[in-house]
């Protein structure tokens, strides 16, 4: 028999999201986010959930861009730092030793340690309670060649990303290949 938990946010584990964009003065900023996930495949288009008090939510608005990055395992300090720190308060990218690049798709930077970053453009805005949603049509995705496989498909293995489990407030990896999508169950 099944344990009730009550209503409770706890679906995870979560991807880990490095979301980037300019402040209003033009300089970078970039706070670590794992309420989100891909939320679309035509067109292609990516969810991410902020609260207001967040300097991120103001500049998506403001700017209607922003990117967002997959770091990975050895990323863990910096990526932990970016959301313990207010962008109003520090130069986090400066803090962290991490540095911004401009996308030349979308009025937002993006933080070039991390190996993978989708680059979007503010679709669609949902007010849900503490967090708000943004919907954001994706531009573009690049990507190091070192976490790509032979196929130019992004390899977990090589990208070792960061994964959250909401309940423990714990960072995770991701563990082993169990079976190919959409035709493991086929036998049945």
């Amino acid at each position: 028999m099944k344990k009730s938990l009550g209503p409770k946010a706890i679906l995870g584990p979560t991807p880990v999201m490095v979301v980037a964009t300019f402040n209003e003065d033009g300089t970078a900023n970039a706070m670590t986010a794992v309420w989100g996930g891909i939320c679309c495949t035509q067109p292609p288009c990516l969810a991410v959930s902020l609260r207001k008090e967040t300097l991120t939510y103001a500049n998506i608005l403001q700017r209607r861009a922003f990117t967002v990055s997959l770091p990975s395992e050895d990323s863990l300090k910096e990526v932990d730092y970016l959301g313990l720190v207010s962008g109003r308060e520090v130069d986090k990218l400066a803090a962290a030793k991490l540095s911004a690049f401009d996308s030349e798709v979308v009025d937002a930077p993006y933080v070039t340690e991390f190996p993978v970053v989708f680059e979007c453009k503010l679709a669609h805005v949902l007010e849900l309670g503490l967090h708000t949603q943004f919907v954001g049509e994706i531009i573009d995705v690049k990507a190091e060649r070192g976490v790509l496989d032979h196929e130019g498909l992004l390899d977990t293995k090589r990208l070792r990303p960061l994964v959250f489990l909401p309940d423990r407030q714990a960072y995770y990896g991701i563990g082993s290949y169990l079976g190919q999508g959409f035709s493991s169950g086929a036998a049945l």
